[in-house]
């Protein structure tokens, strides 16, 4: 194993705490961050069905304000700056020490349905120590599509069998790993809120399934990997 591919919203940082935040500074019902989120998949689903070219998340996630917004009878200021608070997205506690144990021994990057600009500026943010910032942008499509999993290793110059993805959810650890790419499961049992439902458990024999990125740093270690990987053709 060469490289740590990460699933980002969910996994790496905390959004729903972070927009309710966002929301209720200007304003606005905190719950309206479940419901943003609520249409993500929907919105993803217009570019994987086919049924429009691709666009980037902050012209999907504008689109889905625009129609909360209206179908509440609510208006904001500057609503492309609303947008932008999933730029602006908290890490969870573990998140930047367990990135950056594991990045002393490995490639360490995001496979995010989140566009270039928008995970370099959550990054920046977070404090989140990436290697480079892979992922939609690069394949032009959405996961759990294989070329968003296989042109992020593709840009590492690695096969999939030299990639881990890390998630939170089992669809996406699903997806991956039917690319040819081992898998390590960490469970944000609060990604939801109080009521979350799903991705609590393992829902598959997962190569790796840690508590927090801590741990997973911990169980990986230095003997994952060679010393000394050798050259590639």
């Amino acid at each position: 194993m060469r490289a740590l591919l990460f699933d980002v919203f969910g996994t790496c940082v905390d959004w729903r705490t972070s927009v309710r935040r966002e929301l209720g500074a200007r304003g606005l019902p905190e719950a309206l961050a479940d419901e943003w989120r609520a249409l993500y998949q929907p919105q993803l689903e217009t570019v994987r069905s086919g049924a429009r070219e691709w666009v980037n998340l902050d012209v999907l996630h504008r689109e889905a304000l625009d129609r909360l917004l209206a179908g509440r009878g609510l208006t904001v200021a500057d609503p492309d700056e609303l947008t932008r608070a999933w730029h602006r997205l908290d890490p969870w506690p573990d998140t930047v020490p367990g990135l950056s144990a594991l990045k002393r021994d490995f490639i360490i990057a995001p496979c995010s349905n989140g566009h270039i600009a928008q995970s370099v500026n959550l990054a920046k943010h977070a404090g989140l120590p990436w290697d480079a910032i892979l992922g939609a942008e690069i394949a032009h499509a959405y996961k759990p599509h294989p070329d968003v999993y296989l042109r992020s290793a593709g840009a590492l110059g690695l096969r999939p069998r030299e990639v881990t993805m890390v998630a939170a959810h089992n669809g996406d650890l699903a997806a991956a790993r039917s690319v040819g790419m081992a898998t390590a499961f960490v469970p944000r049992p609060a990604e939801h809120g109080p009521g979350q439902t799903t991705d609590l458990e393992p829902e598959d024999d997962w190569d790796v399934v840690a508590g927090d990125f801590e741990e997973l740093a911990r169980r990986l270690g230095p003997r994952t990997r060679p010393a000394s990987a050798p050259p590639r053709p």
